[in-house]
């Protein structure tokens, strides 16, 4: 059969594969369902509610661009974001009235007046300005994270469609949906490239002049669509928060076309019996990441010339490079659990595994979901993953869609470097390093001190001031956390020419915290406050229910990680010490440390204070233990021991992000199966059981995390929880399977990262390890463990090795 179209030949081969046969070739690390969403169902605008198609579109996204991909056979939907895309501008939220009354409050703290001190910080301490606008920012200066708009595909077709098969390819990046209607085999592929920075959307047939359809654009507010020759271009201003303009947006589609004809209809496009067509989205804001001048007046310009480059490639090209990118990162990991048929629909997989709690396929498959997410959602140049990642629907997105440092934003990171993905850190770096002047600022104005302080909220424009109530607002410890991923970027990648340049901002958080500390008159030891211990409740001695306390645990565990790892990166860089550095030391050496209480538990408050809510979600007294390495099963063991009591008390149910932390804390204690327990129920199928946020945890049909709503922390907390079951690498040791659950009998893994900057490649089999490799990217000393065996391994730069022997 001879074709005029090169390219048809190719795609009527594939079409005469039969389905079943396609759907089990190199599934493995696919997704896929045989419906589509339904892109003609509306957005819930509540934030709280979960919006069910959109929780079954697809995401792409190349830490620029994002979208969601519906899939839908007559109209198709195609839901936009741009990374940048915020309302809101700087607030003035630091009070310069504050510093007067942190003496006060602390000592009706240490006097026990709880009740008189809660109310005299929420009186004097909280943000002077809205904040966060209690979690709904979008018309405050805090603003929200918010969609770009839609691009809607309108085919006008009724007929009824057959052979429908909708896919996420999680190694090359690529969602695709394929179906035959009125005797033609639809296919469609999308894509967001992160060397052209931009959304590409293909459209073929397997008959020529086959492909038609309408084009438009749009989003719920502030916008107005154009067309600028045969493009269509949507753009608009955001609100300011103060009633007036902020930042300004624009968006390009440019099509492609292989035959047939488009004509530009006012706010549309109409494409008409083309054999193949290419859209090209671009998009750009005028933001730039630069304290206190965030407006890059050459923006358009900068679009024009992104749309350009990528316009003048050939759809061949355009994919061959955006595979070459995306896949070289998702390649370095492969994981199975034996398992290589991935022979039914995403949704019913998920369904047999709440059923049967092992279904051998989905674990890997939700792993690398994970490490998709975060490359989609996380690249160089660019800004962290949010809340969202880089996915949101809405105006209003849930909290914002901003950078929780309360927990959040940490675990979003918390898989980076041991599932190989450091370069997705880069972006978290760049957004510390941003926070240093609005923090400097904040320390100076707020509580008239040194260095650098954050508070629990962040945004894109530098917001690192208290919250709006002190319940929560006021976690103090927000810098001295997240300056863990600075030490752990380094721990992994023994970069001393990062750290180098990432000393100062490890300082200046720790200059902060020197003058912030205070003795405790009963004890004389250093601690924190007021501060709450983030989120939780107690019953205060005076009969109150109180949030804040003086030294509690979490803010004295991130401190001391952080002094820990300033002396230490002091220590490698060589630097001399100007009277600083012994400052720190000594205030490490004072600082209160954690205590177990007489029922056995870690103590979350500097006193054995009985919770309000003995099952918080919440479990920021051990930080300590995971992700920080304080606390240990080798080094402290009674310690370890109370944080199992910990755990134990709390139980195994949570909102996602808190079965995250939890599979991670029981894979640190060495117990695989209570981890895969709670994993299998982060797992479970949303429309299969009640999900609502005091009963949270689950997963939605596209793999999304249900808190609930959607947040993405649970998806990556979950991967480093993991990893963590398999890898272990916090202490001076390497450990190898330290908590391999009985389930997974057979398995194999490569490509997990060590502190150290080791990569390992691991196989097992009846719950024994068969096969193991080193190999050393940085020449550091090797130590490994299994099985309660310790040995040195001598391996060189560059080498890889088997280290099976030295366990023999």
């Amino acid at each position: 059969m001879m074709i005029k179209h090169g390219y048809y030949y190719t795609l009527m081969i594939c079409l005469l594969i039969p389905a079943q046969a396609f759907s089990q070739q190199n599934m493995a690390n696919r997704i896929w369902y045989t419906s589509p969403a339904d892109a003609s169902a509306k957005d819930n605008p509540d934030g709280w509610v979960s919006d069910t198609a959109w929780l079954k579109a697809l995401p792409v996204g190349n830490g620029h661009i994002g979208a969601m991909v519906f899939g839908d056979v007559s109209k198709e939907r195609i839901q936009l974001n741009e990374m940048t895309l915020w309302s809101g501008s700087m607030d003035e939220g630091d009070n310069p009235e504050a510093p007067k009354h942190l003496a006060k409050i602390r000592e009706l703290l240490f006097q026990g007046n709880y009740k008189e001190a809660t109310a005299l910080t929420n009186k004097t301490q909280i943000t002077k300005g809205k904040g966060s606008g209690h979690g709904n920012g979008a018309n405050v200066p805090f603003g929200c994270f918010q969609t770009l708009g839609d691009l809607w595909l309108d085919f006008h077709s009724t007929q009824p469609y057959t052979g429908y098969h909708r896919e996420l390819d999680l190694i090359n990046g690529i969602a695709m949906s394929r179906f035959t209607q009125g005797g033609v085999t639809y296919t469609r592929e999308v894509f967001a490239s992160h060397p052209a920075k931009a959304l590409v959307i293909r459209l073929t047939a397997s008959k020529p002049g086959a492909v038609s359809f309408h084009v438009t654009l749009d989003r719920p507010e502030r916008f107005s669509v154009s067309t600028q020759g045969n493009a269509l271009v949507m753009e608009g201003v955001m609100n300011d928060g103060r009633e007036g303009e902020g930042m300004r947006y624009k968006t390009n589609v440019s099509p492609i076309l292989t035959g047939g004809t488009v004509r530009a209809t006012g706010n549309s496009l109409q494409i008409k019996n083309a054999d193949a067509v290419t859209l090209i989205v671009t998009a750009k804001t005028n933001y730039r990441q630069q304290y206190p001048d965030f407006i890059n007046p050459d923006y358009e310009n900068e679009l024009a010339s992104i749309t350009r480059k990528a316009a003048a490639q050939s759809y061949a090209a355009l994919k061959q490079a955006h595979t070459a990118d995306f896949s070289g990162f998702m390649k370095r990991v492969q994981f199975s659990l034996g398992a290589t048929t991935n022979d039914i629909p995403t949704n019913e997989l998920l369904h047999n595994n709440f059923r049967t709690k092992n279904e051998q396929i989905l674990y890997p498959l939700y792993f690398q979901f994970g490490r998709y997410l975060l490359l989609s959602s996380s690249r160089e140049g660019g800004l962290p993953a949010n809340l969202q990642g880089i996915w949101a629907n809405k105006i209003q997105t849930p909290w914002n869609g901003d950078y929780h440092t309360d927990i959040n934003v940490q675990m979003n990171y918390w898989p980076a470097e041991v599932t190989n993905l450091t370069e997705s850190h880069i972006p978290l770096m760049d957004l510390i390093a941003s926070l240093q002047e609005p923090g400097k600022k904040t320390g100076r104005i707020q509580y008239g001190m040194n260095g650098w302080v954050l508070h629990p909220i962040t945004n894109i424009w530098g917001y690192t001031s208290p919250g709006e109530a002190a319940s929560w607002g006021m976690h103090i410890g927000g810098g001295a956390w997240i300056m863990q991923h600075v030490w752990e970027h380094y721990n992994f990648t023994r970069d001393e020419a990062f750290l180098r340049k990432a000393y100062p901002m490890l300082k200046e958080a720790s200059l902060f915290y020197l003058d912030w500390l205070v003795p405790d008159p009963q004890t004389g030891k250093l601690v924190s406050g007021p501060s709450p211990s983030p989120e939780n409740t107690f019953k205060a001695p005076d009969g109150s229910q109180a949030q804040i306390s003086m030294g509690p645990s979490h803010d004295q565990q991130v401190i001391f990680n952080l002094f820990e790892n300033t002396l230490a990166s002091a220590k490698i860089l060589q630097l001399k010490d100007d009277g600083f550095l012994t400052k720190v030391a000594a205030a490490k050496a004072n600082l209160a440390r954690p205590a177990i209480g007489p029922d056995g538990r870690l103590m979350e408050w500097a006193e054995p204070y009985e919770e309000v809510e003995p099952l918080h979600r919440h479990l920021s007294h051990l930080f300590a233990f995971y992700p920080a390495n304080e606390i240990t099963m080798n080094k402290t063991p009674e310690l370890a021991a109370a944080v199992k009591k910990s755990l134990e008390a709390r139980g195994d149910a949570g909102v996602g992000w808190t079965y995250a932390w939890k599979i991670a804390l029981w894979a640190r204690l060495h117990d695989g199966d209570r981890a895969l327990s709670i994993l299998n129920n982060q797992l479970r199928p949303t429309d299969a059981t009640d999900t609502k946020y005091d009963n949270g945890g689950g997963t939605y049909y596209n793999l999304f995390d249900a808190c609930p709503p959607f947040q993405i922390d649970g998806n990556f907390g979950v991967i480093a929880g993991m990893a963590e079951m398999l890898l272990q690498s916090h202490e001076d040791f390497i450990e190898l399977l330290p908590a391999l659950p009985g389930a997974w009998k057979n398995g194999s893994i490569k490509g997990l990262v060590a502190r150290g900057n080791f990569v390992v490649d691991m196989e097992w089999k009846d719950g024994k390890l068969k096969k193991a490799s080193v190999l050393s990217r940085s020449g550091a000393p090797c130590q490994l463990r299994y099985n309660g065996k310790t040995v040195k391994v001598p391996i060189q730069r560059g080498r890889k090795i088997s280290v099976i022997p030295y366990f023999q």
